[in-house]
Formats: C-alpha cells, sequence, structure tokens
C-alpha cells in the first residue's frame, strides 16, 4: 500500500479510513493480512490514534477483524460465508429490482444501456477488471433508481464483505459474456416496467455469480495444490 505525500484537506480519521478501506477493497491488503497500526500510520502520515478509529470502522463494516491482544488483519470471507451473502443480496436485490422497474424514467434508461455498451467495450477487449467496476457501477444505479434506502444501504455492506469474490468471478473464461447477458435482461425488463421480468432476471443472475464464486474458489485451490500462486 503505497502512501500519501499529504493529507488532503479532510478530517484525518476519515482520510485514514478511505485510504485503507480503498486498499482492503482493491486487494493491496490482502485477506488475513496482519494490520499493524505502527506501520500504517508511518505509510499513511497520520497518529496511531487516527488509524485506530478507521480499523474500528472498518470492523463495523466486517471488512477487518480485531482480536484482544492480537491487534487487527483483513477478514478472511469464507467460501460458504461468501455463497450466503450472496443469498442474502438475492433477496433484497429483487426487491429493489422491483421497485426500479416501477420508477425508471426514460433519463434512467439511457443511462444503464450507457453503462452496458461501457461493459460490452470492456468484453470485448478483454477487460475483467473494468467490465466489473462498471457492473458495480450498473448496481448502483438500480439502487439509486429504486430509491429504498434501507436496502441499498444493506445491500453495500454485503458487496464489501464480497469484493475479493466479486473480482475473481470475472476472470473465469466465458463469464463475462454470461454476465453481459445476464445484465442486459436485467436492464430491459427494467426500462419495460416489469417487476416481474426484473425480479427472474436478476434471481437468475446471482444464481449464476453464485455458481462462479464456487468455481473461482474450486480454481484457488487448485492453485494452491499446484503452487501455481
Amino acid at each position: 500500500m503505497e502512501g500519501k505525500a499529504s493529507v488532503r484537506p479532510q478530517r484525518i480519521e476519515d482520510y485514514c479510513y478511505e485510504a485503507l478501506r480503498r486498499a482492503i477493497l482493491e486487494g493491496r491488503l490482502l485477506p488475513n493480512q496482519r494490520l499493524v497500526e505502527v506501520e500504517l500510520a508511518r505509510t499513511l502520515g497520520v497518529g496511531r490514534a487516527a488509524v485506530r478509529t478507521a480499523l474500528v470502522r472498518l470492523e463495523q463494516e466486517g471488512i477487518v477483524q480485531r482480536e484482544p491482544n492480537r491487534g487487527a488483519r483483513v477478514r478472511l470471507v469464507t467460501e460458504q460465508e461468501a455463497v450466503e451473502i450472496l443469498e442474502a443480496r438475492a433477496a433484497l436485490e429483487c426487491l429493489t429490482v422491483r421497485y426500479a422497474a416501477r420508477r425508471a424514467t426514460s433519463e434512467d434508461a439511457r443511462q444503464l444501456r450507457e453503462i452496458l455498451h461501457r461493459m460490452e467495450v470492456c468484453r470485448d477487449r478483454g477487460d475483467p477488471l473494468g467490465y466489473s467496476e462498471l457492473n458495480h457501477e450498473l448496481h448502483q444505479i438500480l439502487l439509486r433508481i429504486a430509491g429504498h434506502a434501507t436496502a441499498a444501504r444493506l445491500i453495500n455492506a454485503l458487496q464489501i464483505q464480497n469484493v475479493r469474490y466479486r473480482y475473481r468471478t470475472v476472470l473465469i473464461p466465458g463469464r463475462l459474456g454470461e454476465s453481459l447477458e445476464e445484465h442486459r435482461a436485467i436492464v430491459e425488463a427494467v426500462t419495460s416496467g416489469d417487476p416481474d421480468a426484473a425480479e427472474a432476471a436478476m434471481r437468475h443472475h446471482l444464481k449464476r455469480v453464485i455458481e462462479a464464486m464456487r468455481q473461482a474458489a474450486q480454481m484457488d485451490r487448485a492453485r494452491r495444490v499446484w503452487n501455481l500462486d
């Protein structure tokens, strides 16, 4: 994780929290990696108190684990827990996509189709990480359209814990094309104002995500067995 030459004009605690959170979500701080306060403070150019406050906030989000007398580490989400998180997400996202189908405007439809086009470009040029970011953006737009604040808050908290698997699933051969068609079906149902079709498309998509996540986990295990990491 690279430090900053100077702290931006914001609360030091917020800066520290955002920097650590971004490092975890982008994979620069790995699952089970120890988070040593003095080292993080030195890297970020802040005091240990700011790091400690940031770690408490990250623990509340479920992406850092703190143990008495042992410090903190990036929390490892197991495969089974990742499946449970996706199942919980499915229930919430099926709810919100129904709301989105009832509320989507012509401008919303334009934004969704534009994101789909950019996802298609990423697929064609073989850019899975760019695709993954746009995938996340499309789901965020759907949440905004739905206007269900409670469901959106819960979904975002769940997504944070599963970010490691989010990036891994798009690396599976052929998954980008499948995912694009799944999202195309979701967007078509939402922009057509069909809540039932939108829910069915979202449920199918997240079922396929669970299958892809299990496949990614199996690939990771095979790499460890053959010492390919």
